[in-house]
């Protein structure tokens, strides 16, 4: 097997692990950026307040709707973002990429990765957030959902957010190109460490959210089930902005910002730092199972 298959496999590996340990976090950025009413009574007024009536009204589980879909979906996620990123470099074929190569290669990868997987996390949206939109309603499972939107809108409803989702493809550019400009100036002067990739991960995905971060409120509010009422119904990523900052203010396209930056920077860090651990154990055991010659990652 191929580098590129290695490195997918370590990062699926380490986005099922990050995801795990930050799925709570999820779930409440997920509620805040759907959230348009904050005067009613079931309104989050802050994360905090988030997680205090998730757990009173759900218990504990219900900070992990929908985490059955995610893991799969991250799995997936990160199995083609690093398999295409990887692809791409041995393309280019250069011991060291320039800042426009990077960018590149994280624009295929990430325009690869959103067609195929966007289905997926339209589903999690739906699933996360149903408690919010919908209080009353009896809880859906991954199979259940999926079905309730083939009856009510089609197969097209899976693609529900997908050009915002494209756009979102700036988000892991910024990422991996700060991510890499930074491992490489660190690797001309020692080693790097588990807790370098960690560092490194924070760093690269706090410039990235707090660039894209309207573009992923936009994004969850049109995987969504879309209203009747036009006035809640976006048609596009511009008509989008329109109503969110005629609406609610320029405020509410950084709703559930706070929680949104701390769940994408322990993701990322945790990610990183498990990717770059994996990456050695799945090429020996590629090897031992004599899928893979014996050579350097």
């Amino acid at each position: 097997m191929s580098d590129s298959t290695v490195h997918a496999i370590a990062g699926a590996g380490g986005g099922i692990i990050s995801m795990a340990l930050t799925y709570p976090l999820i779930t409440i950025s997920s509620r805040l950026q759907v959230q348009k009413d904050k005067t009613s009574k079931e309104a989050y007024k802050s994360g905090l307040d988030a997680v205090k009536k998730i757990i009173a009204k759900e218990g504990i589980s219900g900070l992990y709707s929908g985490l059955d879909s995610a893991l799969f979906g991250i799995s997936l996620t990160n199995y083609c973002y690093y398999y295409f990123y990887e692809f791409t470099k041995g393309v280019i074929n250069k011991a060291q990429m320039s800042t426009l190569e990077s960018m590149s290669a994280g624009a295929v990868a990430g325009a690869a990765t959103v067609l195929i997987t966007n289905p997926i996390w339209v589903i999690n949206t739906r699933i996360a957030t149903r408690n919010a939109s919908a209080p009353n309603a009896r809880p859906l499972g991954t199979i259940e959902t999926a079905t309730q939107m083939i009856k009510e809108n089609g197969f097209k409803s899976f693609w529900q957010g997908v050009m915002p989702a494209l756009v979102l493809v700036a988000n892991p550019i910024i990422q991996y190109t700060v991510f890499e400009k930074f491992k490489t100036a660190i690797s001309k002067t020692r080693a790097l460490t588990s807790f370098d990739f960690f560092l490194l991960g924070a760093v690269s995905k706090l410039a990235a959210t707090s660039i894209t971060y309207p573009y992923i409120v936009i994004k969850s509010r049109m995987q969504l089930k879309q209203s009747d009422d036009a006035k809640e119904r976006y048609s596009s990523i511009m008509d989008g902005f329109r109503k969110i900052i005629k609406h609610e203010g320029v405020a509410g396209l950084y709703k559930g910002i706070s929680s949104k930056i701390v769940q994408s920077i322990l993701t990322a860090s945790f990610l990183f730092m498990a990717q770059a651990s994996l990456v050695e154990y799945v090429a020996r055991l590629l090897i031992h199972l004599g899928l893979r010659a014996q050579k350097r990652i």
